[in-house]
């Protein structure tokens, strides 16, 4: 891990220590709120957001980290919701919104945070509650935004598809235009001609229908 993109010199210098305090944090952004937490106690404050301990309530499933590019999902689930959360799930349009898995390192002994590297970066796609006596338990799957590359575009290089992209866009306004225009290059002359330099009496015209 330590090859990753990403990784400042901080986590370098972490990972070759003998003893490590890892932490795992989320990151889920819901349309009217975005929620924090991480697996500790009381609060840890990175990148400008602080993080709500969750301790062992917060359960992520295995992500895989290989050298190909390929799409895996995740699994995340939060037990003993306090009421802020649950209402967002049960109130929020959470599909498709974005979610953040990170990896960081605390200083020895303290909760300031060493360094952090983003583990998993998607979208929320499924989302379970389960009650039971100890309270509700919210199951939430994920996938990685690497799922666009599996997905066709359904795009093509028309003035139609560009002003989806960009209304102002006037790029492929003369596309249609262009495929029916003939583009005459180093096509040789019908009628002879001289040559001043002495060579060959079927001189070359060369030229360009422009539009």
């Amino acid at each position: 891990m330590s090859n990753r993109g990403g990784i400042d010199s901080a986590i370098t210098d972490a990972l070759e220590q003998d003893n490590q305090q890892i932490f795992v944090a989320i990151k889920a952004e819901f349309d009217t709120e975005t929620i924090h937490f991480w697996t500790g106690e009381d609060t840890i404050t990175f990148g400008g957001s602080t993080y709500e301990g969750a301790g062992s309530l917060l359960n992520i499933s295995n992500i895989d980290d290989t050298m190909e590019l390929k799409s895996t999902n995740i699994t995340i689930s939060l037990a003993g919701m306090n009421e802020t959360v649950l209402n967002l799930a049960l109130s929020e349009s959470y599909q498709n919104r974005n979610i953040t898995v990170f990896m960081g390192y605390l200083m020895g002994g303290t909760r300031e945070v060493m360094g952090t590297l983003v583990l998993f970066k998607g979208r929320m796609q499924k989302m379970s509650i389960f009650d039971n006596p100890q309270g509700s338990t919210i199951q939430l799957e994920a996938e990685n935004r690497l799922i666009d590359l599996e997905r066709p575009s359904n795009l093509r290089f028309t003035k139609e598809s560009q002003k989806y992209i960009d209304s102002t866009d006037t790029s492929f306004n003369l596309v249609a235009s262009l495929q029916d225009k003939e583009i005459v290059w180093g096509k040789a002359s019908s009628t002879g001609g001289g040559s001043t330099g002495g060579g060959s009496s079927g001189g070359m015209n060369r030229h360009m229908v422009r539009r």
